[in-house]
């Protein structure tokens, strides 16, 4: 079958979002990645780039009179959200004949086919995938039972109808913080389940691999293939993964997360060359482009590092040591 991505991205997710078209170039036979890019520069690169499987968005084009407005009232992160559920939407109301379109994190990495994905999914109209977080991250779900990072939407009644209510939410609130029991784009997924019909919940083990869930599970390698207990590793969710400069990365291990030797060298070094080799086609395209690197971290954000009852009391010393600087 013919595979049909959609992702958002920009400058600064520049060379993950080529990683992400590696993958799928990889492991993908046949698929078509709408790439919505969130600034000129994104653009002008991309296009140079001569992406065969990709189709370029401009985001003046995809844009309506409602979006620039938001735009002005939120942050660059909170209107990449903002636009997600939009996205799909776009797609598939100019491209009437799509059966469906999947839209993808731009920090995803694919390992294997997505096939079992889509087999699993079968004749449902939503696809979700939770969180799956291990006990010790259990109160992680506070901002979420589902992740954003790959959802399926059938062009029939039930997946517009999902989307466009999605829409909608976001357009009305969404922030990154929680609040009302709201968070971003996220925790609007909570209900799909009830809320919509034809929802399905992927239980294939290598979709949604992530720093948050990996401790669930036993990573191996057989044959040259990683699998995920018994499943093959279909893609992995790259959060909290920085490149500092060239040559120098952080996992987003430590404080939440703990991440084995052994599961980075399996799972982060096939990225990590794809990330290399996405740096050096962006430079030869313009040696000037200097996004995507994580400057040093500030307090705040060690601070935001801690756990939940660590970090909610030095948050309040933190305010009070810098009030009125």
């Amino acid at each position: 079958m013919k595979y049909h991505f959609c992702t958002l991205f920009d400058r600064n997710y520049m060379y993950k979002g080529l990683s992400l078209y590696k993958s799928l170039l990889k492991h993908c036979p046949d698929f078509k990645l709408w790439i919505l890019c969130m600034d000129e520069r994104v653009y002008e690169i991309l296009g140079k780039l001569d992406l065969e499987k990709a189709v370029l968005i401009k985001n003046s084009d995809f844009e309506d009179e409602e979006l620039r407005k938001i735009k002005l009232t939120r942050t660059e992160t909170e209107y990449c959200w903002t636009c997600t559920p939009s996205l799909p939407l776009y797609i598939l109301q100019k491209n009437p004949s799509l059966e469906m379109i999947a839209y993808l994190d731009a920090d995803l990495f694919f390992y294997s086919s997505p096939e079992p994905i889509y087999e699993e999914f079968g004749k449902s109209s939503i696809l979700i995938i939770e969180h799956r977080f291990p006990d010790h991250l259990k109160h992680l779900e506070v901002n979420g039972k589902y992740n954003v990072q790959m959802l399926v939407f059938r062009n029939n009644e039930w997946g517009l109808e999902c989307l466009k209510w999605w829409r909608e939410r976001c357009n009305e609130w969404c922030y990154y913080r929680l609040e009302d029991g709201k968070m971003g784009d996220q925790k609007y997924l909570d209900d799909w389940t009830e809320r919509f019909k034809g929802v399905h919940v992927l239980q294939h083990e290598g979709g949604g691999l992530a720093l948050w869930n990996i401790a669930n599970y036993n990573i191996t390698e057989r044959r040259s293939e990683l699998f995920v207990d018994e499943d093959p590793l279909i893609f992995y969710h790259f959060h909290q993964f920085n490149i500092l400069k060239a040559g120098s990365y952080n996992y987003g291990e430590g404080g939440l997360y703990k991440l084995t030797p052994e599961n980075a060298k399996l799972i982060y070094g096939p990225y990590i060359q794809a990330i290399e080799d996405s740096i050096r086609k962006v430079k030869k395209i313009d040696p000037s482009f200097n996004y995507g690197f994580k400057k040093k971290d500030s307090l705040m954000d060690r601070i935001l590092s801690f756990p939940f009852k660590v970090k909610n009391r030095l948050r309040k010393i933190y305010r009070a040591a810098t009030k009125g600087l």
